[in-house]
């Protein structure tokens, strides 16, 4: 909610506070202020100017010459702007003016004519062009004629306005206009609340006779009012009002389409206003939709409907989504004369699922979903219709035609002082209550230490006795409150064994340069089957469909968070970040039911994407793009670190979405706990990546092999024996199979077995290849004899014979 301070001081006296104090004070009250910004720049010389003459310039066809009044003197000023015109009021920058931007307007001779300032339009103002008038966006800014030549522009156009943005949770709806807001800062600095008149004049004809209105489903709309004004004459509106709906983020229209959209900010009611002479019928009928009803709405869209949603209709079809949108027949235009004004109650949660259905989500949905004041409808209308009498010339025809089953009840809430005191843990007097609920607003009556408060119906929020312990605590203070140490015994805190190995595994990772990424659990239903583990994706196993998801996006949860991290190195690389290390420590979520009857299984895993410059060394001109290796290493450097190496495994295979020739299963204790690979070339275009590694593994079962009894391993006392041996192979023979047989043949003697050379090529028979071992035999008890050696050594050659048809390289 962003809340303009020239309109909030319409309602409440803030003299003497800086918006900074204002905005400290409503944030300690409960409402976070996020943010507190100038709506524009005060800008020196920036005057009100009136056009006097506007000739064309002789050396330019799109250029004019402009004697412009602007109190003092005459100006004669070049100006290219198309809507420029002689008798016009316009926002004069005099030579000296600093507009945003850090230009400065100083005098120049353009095509040879002198010119000393600058006719301004919205744009070069600081204003976002979003909400320009279309009638100005491509030209400068028409002021009313009766606007003082020569005064302060900065006042008229609002740029001296500073904007609270404010960060409001989903109970305080209250607070989502302006006069909820108001009663707010009345509160919190206890001073009188001006509300406006809804005073309206109404000429003889009723309006029964114009309209009438038939609710079908009072359940869903409660209250429906509609209000009918004649001979309006559309244009702009005054640039008071233009100014405030700018100052909120809305962009002015027409003096009819202003005042509702003014009313909604003022009121926090959402209206409509229909053309009445469009509308087709004398009768309002609101009903559900018929199953694949089609409407078109105010952007001209057309809409397919359904029967759980609510539509106001002229009897026969639908003229507006109810509490969403309007339609495009009945829309205010240009030559409207008479206008039917539309103030109702809606079921919050119908309109939630209509504007959730249709993808519309506008300021009057945002309402109604989080609910209205029932107090405030009508009362709305009527502010909407005086505005209409005074800004558009409307006359009023006499009565409200509405339907009414709106409970208009207040909540009561009753409490004991004493019982306030114990949950707050203050030590508040009756008196202290009193004057609270004083500033507040809320009636009353109190018998002893009895209070009995009638909660008004535009604080929504409070029903229950927890919801005053808040609001008194709020505006008590909540630094006022005191503080106490904790009572009795006490433990140290501390990680536990788990917690401690997953600190080390971020600790690893961010050493060896990558960087932590966190990422949505919610995701497409086609990212939740996209590049599942191989363990995860046997069985029945399924990701989790959301019974209610808030949009296509986050409709399930996710099997692998690799989607969601392919698609945040997507963004950052789309952003110039070419080299992109992440990494994520989160849970998946497992099920085998189709429909859920039990908690899915939530499973602990590590994921990582690498994509561009491993290293790069400018100066030493030295560059190692990521591959395979690097993202294999991590892992390996990874188990390493826990002390689960000996453990675990790599075995190439095929996945869905991986590159068929780089890719590996990981395996723990002859388990599958994940891969890693590179991504398939089609899967790098679709994310618009380039050569792109990922791994993805079980953390929850490296942790809990790594929890395993620990063991040490003394420095040995005797020396070691390397022996290296390259063996010839067939060309499909894993080297990987082949470390794993020499290391079991050798037992215990033989403590590693690094691969260090691969060979193909001249004075290989065709088919073959080499690779080349070193082999360390150490006997930690004692000193190796080389019959020992030599023994263990012949036994291997003749093992990977045997199992691989391996000969020793001559």
């Amino acid at each position: 909610m962003f809340v303009s301070l020239n309109w909030l001081k319409q309602y409440v006296d803030l003299q003497g506070l800086s918006p900074e104090e204002l905005a400290e004070k409503i944030t300690k009250t409960g409402i976070e202020v996020e943010g507190v910004e100038a709506f524009g720049s005060y800008i020196q010389q920036l005057v009100v100017g009136h056009v006097e003459e506007c000739e064309q310039h002789p050396n330019a066809d799109k250029l004019n010459v402009c004697q412009v009044n602007v109190g003092e003197e005459m100006l004669q000023i070049v100006c290219g702007a198309p809507n420029i015109a002689a008798g016009q009021k316009v926002a004069v920058a005099k030579p000296g003016a600093v507009l945003p931007g850090n230009f400065t307007i100083k005098k120049a001779k353009l095509r040879g004519v002198e010119s000393n300032g600058m006719i301004c339009s919205l744009q070069e103002l600081g204003i976002d062009a979003k909400y320009v008038p279309k009638e100005y966006e491509d030209g400068i800014y028409v002021m009313p004629e009766d606007a003082e030549t020569g005064a302060d522009a900065n006042a008229l156009l609002n740029l001296d306005d500073v904007i609270l943005e404010l960060g409001l949770t989903p109970n305080r709806s209250d607070a989502l206009s302006m006069l909820g807001v108001a009663y707010e800062v009345a509160a919190i600095l206890d001073q009188p609340l001006h509300l406006p008149e809804e005073e309206v004049p109404v000429v003889d004809r009723k309006a029964e006779d114009a309209i009438a209105v038939n609710v079908e489903n009072p359940e869903l709309n409660p209250y429906y009012g509609a209000f009918v004004i004649r001979n309006i004459t559309v244009g702009p509106s005054p640039l008071w009002m233009k100014n405030r709906l700018i100052s909120a983020g809305i962009r002015p229209i027409n003096n009819v389409v202003d005042i509702t959209n003014y009313v909604l900010m003022e009121y926090g009611q959402p209206l409509h206003a229909f053309d009445y002479d469009r509308f087709g019928s004398k009768e309002i009928v609101v009903r559900t939709a018929v199953n694949g009803e089609t409407f078109r709405t105010l952007d001209d869209e057309e809409r397919t409907l359904s029967s759980d949603q609510l539509v106001i209709t002229n009897g026969q079809q639908p003229v507006a989504l109810a509490g969403v949108m309007g339609g495009a027949d009945s829309e205010v235009q240009e030559d409207t004369s008479t206008i039917l004004v539309e103030a109702a109650y809606f079921d919050a949660q119908t309109v939630r699922n209509t504007s959730k259905a249709h993808g519309l989500r506008s300021e009057s949905s945002i309402r109604f979903e989080k609910g209205v004041d029932p107090d405030r409808v009508k009362r709305a209308g009527l502010r909407a219709c005086q505005l209409l009498v005074q800004y558009a010339g409307g006359e009023v025809l006499e009565g409200i035609v509405d339907f009414d089953e709106l409970s208009y009840e207040e909540e009561k809430v009753s409490f004991t002082t004493s019982r306030m005191n114990h949950v707050i843990g203050a030590e508040m007097t009756h008196e202290d209550i009193k004057e609270i609920l004083r500033k507040l607003q809320f009636e009353y009556s109190q018998d002893g230490e009895t209070f009995e408060v009638h909660v008004p119906t535009r604080r929504q929020d409070i029903t229950i006795f927890e919801d005053m312990v808040e609001e008194i605590a709020r505006m008590y203070g909540y630094d006022n409150l005191p503080f106490t140490m904790p009572q009795g015994a006490s433990n140290a805190g501390g990680l536990t064994n788990h917690q401690s190995l997953r600190r080390k595994v971020r600790t690893y990772l961010e050493g060896a340069g990558l960087s932590e990424a966190i990422t949505y659990s919610l995701t497409t239903n086609e990212r939740a089957n996209l590049l599942v583990s191989p363990e995860l994706a046997t069985g029945n196993k399924r990701p989790v469909h959301l019974a209610m998801p808030m949009s296509e996006e986050h409709s399930h949860l996710r099997l692998s968070m690799l989607p969601e991290l392919l698609a945040s190195a997507s963004y950052n690389v789309a952003r110039k970040q070419q080299d992109v290390m992440f990494y994520e420590v989160g849970s998946v979520y497992v099920t085998e039911e189709e429909v859920l009857t039990s908690q899915p299984i939530e499973q602990e895993r590590l994921a990582g994407v690498l994509t561009g410059n491993w290293l790069a060394h400018a100066w030493q001109q030295e560059k190692k793009a990521v591959d395979f290796f690097v993202a294999k290493g991590i892992l390996e450097g990874l188990f390493h670190f826990l002390d689960v190496t000996s453990a675990v495994r790599f075995k190439q295979t095929k996945l869905a979405g991986m590159h068929p020739g780089q890719t590996a299963e990981v395996i723990l204790h002859d388990q599958t706990i994940g891969f890693v690979g590179q991504l398939h070339p089609s899967l790098q275009k679709q994310y618009d990546l380039k050569s792109t590694f990922v791994y993805d593994i079980d953390l929850q079962a490296v942790i809990e092999a790594a929890e395993q009894e620990e063991s040490y391993t003394p420095i040995p006392r005797h020396p070691s024996v390397s022996r290296d041996i390259a063996l010839v192979v067939d060309e499909d023979v894993k080297a990987a199979e082949l470390q794993r047989t020499i290391m079991e043949t050798g037992q215990p003697l033989v403590q590693h077995a690094l691969v260090f050379d691969l060979y193909q090529g001249e004075h290989l028979p065709e088919g073959k290849k080499s690779l080349a071992f070193t082999l360390r035999y150490l006997n930690p008890e004692r000193t190796l004899t080389d019959e020992e050696v030599e023994e263990t050594h012949q036994a291997i050659l003749e093992k990977v014979k045997e199992s691989f048809n391996a000969e020793l390289r001559g």
